[in-house]
């Protein structure tokens, strides 16, 4: 619908791609063809951030209503372990930092020391509290909100890996590490695909195994770490200090069409499960990122052309 804020949307995209243009066509050739990778690099990242923010939309539907989130026995205990190291272990890690930093600065910060140590305080009340009651029960429901988590000790556990990895001569070039993080992203989505295969179509609710949704996080946060950081890193290094900031606007408005376009794909989740299936919505979202990163792997010449030199 082209009213309310859509429209605006499109105007002000509108108006920025044509100021974008003109300034562009003022620029020496090196520089112009060095702009045009990061719009490039740009445009995929608006594919990227309408899929991997499926997350808090349509994939937390899936795990609300569609994923049997209810554990009891072995895999109770499995989980409430996991749980625990997950929530208490970055806790534990943050309170020594902060008792550490308390030491060196309450002589001339007490106030806002013992602020904040009464604000931990509450946290580590509340952490205990969830953690008594989880362990009380005879059985676990998993909140559906709770693998959102699983993006952030993802990063943590896998950030190192990749850190290494484009350390090594395995680093590859920026078009690769884009197509490879787009293709991790679709892969994650084959994941959720298949798993949802059996959900008939106009099922309101199922019972399909949250390993799906977990391989899911796993592949999504792996293309992050091929995409997110090395965008904004190549952003720096095409563009001279004082195109800094229009390229980084051009990058900030490529990831908010993209969560615009995420909201609005996850909003046709029920008209398109309902007239084929959970497994087709999530098979567009596999389609796409895969297609468009192995588009982006073959303009690999001419990306690597059109950056004279950068690497």
């Amino acid at each position: 619908s082209l009213t309310g804020d859509n429209f605006a949307i499109i105007i002000a995209l509108a108006l920025f791609i044509f100021i974008l243009i003109k300034r562009i066509a003022q620029y020496s050739p090196k520089l112009r063809d060095k702009m045009i990778v990061v719009i490039v690099l740009a445009f995929i990242t608006i594919f990227f951030w309408a899929s991997f923010e499926q997350a808090g939309g349509s994939m937390t539907i899936f795990a609300k209503d569609y994923t049997a989130r209810l554990l009891e026995g072995n895999a109770k205990i499995i989980f409430n372990v996991a749980n625990t190291l997950i929530t208490v272990v970055p806790l534990v890690i943050i309170t020594y930092v902060l008792f550490s930093l308390f030491r060196k600065t309450f002589a001339n910060f007490a106030l806002g020391n013992i602020i904040l140590a009464a604000g931990f305080a509450i946290i580590w009340g509340l952490v205990i509290y969830m953690l008594k009651n989880q362990y009380s029960d005879v059985k676990a429901e998993v909140p559906a909100t709770w693998f959102g988590v699983l993006n952030s000790l993802f990063i943590i556990s896998c950030a190192p890996i990749v850190s290494k990895l484009w350390e090594s001569k395995f680093n590859p070039t920026a078009t690769v590490k884009n197509g490879i993080g787009m293709i991790l992203l679709g892969i994650g989505f084959a994941a959720l695909a298949y798993g949802s295969s059996s959900i008939p179509p106009g099922a309101k609710i199922a019972s399909v195994s949250m390993i799906w949704l977990i391989l899911a996080y796993f592949f999504h946060t792996m293309g992050e770490l091929f995409i997110s950081p090395v965008g904004l890193s190549y952003v720096s290094k095409l563009v001279p200090g004082r195109m800094i900031g229009i390229m980084f606007g051009i990058w900030y408005l490529a990831i908010a069409i993209g969560n615009k376009i995420a909201g609005t794909m996850g909003g046709m989740i029920d008209k398109i499960t309902a007239q084929y299936s959970m497994s087709t919505f999530f098979l567009i979202f596999t389609l796409i990122p895969v297609g468009l990163g192995i588009f982006i792997m073959l303009l690999t010449p001419i990306i690597k052309k059109l950056m004279h030199g950068v690497k």
